[in-house]
């Protein structure tokens, strides 16, 4: 099961604040039953939060959310505080899967990077391509900044196609960042 997907069931007793989700009654919501339980898409707080219960609790049952204690906890956890955060009617920022703009960016460049290098560009030629050539001095090339910055991206762009792009997702191991 992904990380983010909450694994719900219907709580044993009740908490002196508890949430109450009637799922039959869930405006805009997607409930279907599987081999395996209920997945649930529930649209709260301006985004859709992925639910699993291996049963449908009674409605108007207080619910409570499973978090195994496994290598993606940390994801799990960001997600059942993103849809407590909803349920408060509060902001949560930003999904725990995404990646921070100067990170997208950077794999961007070296995805771009790689391709150019894989079509026998020179560094020099890939450079102009990322940054343009207003950017490239004709006699300082050897120890330009933007030299050494287009071999590290073509490199990460490498190891990326190595690890299959599974680097640009994995935020737990900090792989493509390097």
């Amino acid at each position: 099961m992904l990380p983010t997907v909450l694994a719900l069931r219907a709580a044993g007793r009740i908490a002196p604040k508890n949430y109450q989700l009637d799922f039959d009654n869930l405006p805009g919501s997607e409930l279907r039953r599987a081999p395996d339980g209920w997945h649930a898409i529930v649209p709260l707080g301006g985004t859709k939060h992925r639910l699993w219960l291996r049963e449908l609790p009674a409605s108007g049952s207080a619910v409570v959310i499973d978090l195994p204690l496994d290598a993606d906890f940390e994801l799990r956890l960001e997600a059942a505080r993103r849809f407590w955060l909803a349920l408060e009617r509060r902001a949560f920022g930003n999904s725990p899967l995404a990646l921070p703009a100067l990170k997208r960016r950077r794999l961007i460049l070296a995805l771009r990077a790689v391709d150019g290098w894989q079509e026998g560009n020179s560094y020099r030629q890939i450079a102009q391509g990322l940054f343009g050539s207003h950017r490239i001095a004709e006699r300082a090339w050897k120890t330009d900044d933007l030299r050494s910055r287009t071999i590290r991206l073509v490199k990460l762009g490498q190891r990326l196609m190595r690890l299959r792009w599974r680097a640009l997702l994995d935020k737990r191991r900090g792989r493509g960042d390097k």
